[in-house]
């Protein structure tokens, strides 16, 4: 969003002049200066105002006092004429924060306060009017939470493009083979489009928990008022409806007071980013000249000041650090929240600027690697090789002596390892073993061993559902496109 300049003195633009009164009463403050004599300490003005982070709440925050309005008005507690002025004057404000007109003043602390001064400018006294039966605190709880909706909401969307991303690069080389690794060890050999599919799949659980998240949020605060509710008689079920909640919250304490929503948003943004962080390490990797399975493009790379064959896959860099942000957000508004008696307190003012950060941190790290993925091209000989190395195909020979031999596994697995120390002594591959040499560690071993000591069968035999043969990586492909649909 647009990010507006602050202003400290001096009228605002598109704003009337007060008069001295009005001046003298916003020096305590418009909003709770009656009880107060004088205004706050500079100091204090600066740690207490948030209107700095908290701008970026403007459309969730009209969004509610339209709705607030509305019900205020069906319920006889506002008149017809205050509800129009004061809705006709909320879209005014809408309009000009859009635009960029609103210049915000630190003095109104908050994007309420921003809202509601410019209300009574534009249409006077009936903008008071708005704030009845509800509290900053209720306001901002909703303000929130319809916030931490839209933002799962755009964090799905680049989930979605993500996983049809892999997905396309998956298809692409569903036949491509690749060693697939444990330990950073040559393991056994694994197919292009079956290692992609396993982020296809992490991206689809941390969508499943961003919903689940979305479910238990979608409750409205608003009519909680400070923490005890409202002697008014108020429909908090219109205003969530109004507002796509699915009910109101059931106690106005926990209304006001809950942040759990924002801890379990942020867990979910520091679980997806770790696994996009696992990609991005193997992206960089992959992509140095000592392994060569893939190469960045100009797009999403950079070089050395000093030394000029250097490609650095700063992109995928950056992603992988995005996490640690990610992660002390959490941290912080876990710390915040742990000491806090019910109900509000002032300390869930920095409940926003962690949530904004890891939703920003998150969206940049998907739209990076969801480039990169797209972009680049894999050195499918060089894979293939790589697969052949490190007797990839040592557990294929333990399969097919159990499956032909009848030998029982721990048996296999010894006989094996035996091969593979005799390939080790003689500098050669498993299947460059003479039959004879095979033999001579297991009599029952034949000729037709050699069958699955390629890369190609072997990938091809791993047919169980789940696992890396092309058939089932198509399968899995086409399953996945039908759910992103």
């Amino acid at each position: 969003m647009r990010q507006f300049a602050w202003h400290n003195c001096g009228q605002r633009k598109g704003m009337t002049s007060m008069s001295d009164n009005e001046t003298n009463h916003k020096a305590t403050n418009a909003l709770w200066g009656g009880r107060f004599g004088q205004g706050p300490a500079e100091i204090m003005a600066q740690i207490n105002a948030s209107i700095s982070f908290d701008q970026r709440l403007y459309r969730q925050d009209i969004a509610g006092s339209k709705a607030h309005c509305a019900m205020l008005v069906a319920s006889d507690i506002l008149s017809k004429e205050d509800g129009q002025a004061i809705d006709s004057g909320l879209d005014q404000i809408l309009g000009e924060f859009e635009r960029g007109e609103i210049t915000l003043d630190p003095a109104l602390e908050d994007i309420h306060m921003h809202v509601e001064t410019r209300l009574r400018e534009l249409i006077g006294d009936a903008a008071g009017r708005l704030h009845t039966a509800r509290s900053r605190n209720d306001q901002v709880a909703t303000d929130f939470r319809l916030w931490t909706r839209d933002a799962i909401d755009q964090i799905d969307a680049g989930l979605t493009a993500f996983q049809n991303t892999l997905l396309d690069q998956a298809e692409a080389h569903a036949d491509a083979i690749m060693p697939g690794f444990t330990h950073l060890q040559s393991a056994q050999p694994v197919t292009v489009g079956h290692h992609l599919l396993a982020y296809v799949e992490m991206a689809r659980r941390d969508q499943s928990r961003f919903a689940d998240c979305r479910t238990r949020l979608n409750e409205s605060p608003l009519g909680a008022a400070a923490l005890a509710g409202t002697s008014f008689p108020i429909d908090r079920h219109a205003t969530a409806s109004a507002l796509g909640f699915d009910a109101p919250m059931a106690n106005s304490m926990d209304a006001v007071s809950s942040r759990d929503f924002v801890a379990e948003f942020l867990s979910c943004c520091a679980i997806a980013a770790m696994h996009l962080s696992r990609f991005s390490e193997e992206l960089v990797v992959w992509s140095s000249a000592q392994f060569g399975f893939i190469s960045l493009s100009d797009s999403f790379s950079t070089g050395s000041s000093i030394m000029p064959q250097k490609r650095n896959p700063d992109a995928a860099e950056l992603v992988r650090a995005k996490v640690g942000r990610i992660i002390g957000s959490l941290n912080t508004m876990l710390i915040v929240l742990k000491g806090l008696p019910l109900a509000y307190s002032k300390d869930m003012q920095e409940d926003k600027e962690p949530a904004f950060d890891a939703f920003d941190s998150l969206q940049l790290g998907l739209s990076a690697i969801t480039g990169m993925v797209g972009d680049m091209a894999f050195n499918t000989e060089r894979l293939h090789d790589a697969a052949s190395s490190g007797f990839s195909t040592a557990t294929d020979i333990a399969d097919w002596l159990v499956r032909v031999a009848d030998i029982p596994f721990r048996n296999a697995h010894h006989i094996t390892g035996t091969l593979v120390k005799m390939a080790e002594d003689q500098g050669c591959m498993l299947h460059e073993l003479s039959l004879a040499d095979m033999q001579g560690v297991e009599p029952q071993i034949t000729a037709d061993i050699y069958d699955v000591l390629s890369v190609e069968n072997s990938v091809a035999s791993r047919s169980s559902f789940g696992g890396t043969a092309p058939s089932g990586v198509r399968a899995s492909i086409a399953a996945h496109r039908e759910r992103l649909s």
